[in-house]
């Protein structure tokens, strides 16, 4: 399984009483996030499933992904890919849709950096996820531990023209 991993875009900064789960993409967010799914079409990433925080960045980020890729897969909100979520949970998740060829997951920080972790069987790495980059990390296996390889990551700087 291809396993596509999508940090959402840059999102407003929160106005006084708004939940952080409101904060919408910014127009510089969703033009950042359109330069990298342009690369990431060219390269043939056709994710059947989407899996999306049901946070409103995320949700929206999902959209422009299906939109970009020209994307005929589902949609899908789990509240295992929201901020205070575990890398565990994702695993689960990502179980349940194993027998999907490619799979995409749109979440946030710190949470994602934490998955590439857990899927790469190197629970100290520390990666800085920048916010619209989109990853690719190959799973063959889904016992209780995964052992994924990691193919690419890739940033809106490196995606820009």
């Amino acid at each position: 399984m291809e396993i596509y991993i999508l940090r959402h875009g840059i999102a407003e900064d929160p106005l006084p009483g708004m939940r952080d789960a409101d904060r919408a993409l910014t127009p510089e967010g969703v033009k950042k996030l359109q330069t990298v799914l342009r690369r990431a079409r060219e390269a043939e990433v056709k994710p059947s499933v989407i899996v999306t925080s049901p946070y409103r960045r995320a949700r929206q980020t999902a959209d422009v992904a299906k939109e970009v890729l020209r994307g005929e897969g589902t949609l899908v909100e789990s509240r295992s890919l929201t901020p205070d979520s575990s890398p565990e949970a994702v695993w689960d998740t990502i179980r349940e849709h194993r027998s999907e060829p490619q799979l995409m997951l749109v979440g946030h920080e710190p949470l994602l950096g934490s998955v590439y972790a857990y899927l790469l069987g190197c629970p100290g790495l520390d990666l800085d996820v920048k916010k619209a980059s989109l990853g690719r990390v190959d799973a063959d296996r889904f016992g209780a531990q995964p052992r994924g390889v990691l193919c690419w990551l890739i940033t809106p700087k490196l995606a820009a023209d």
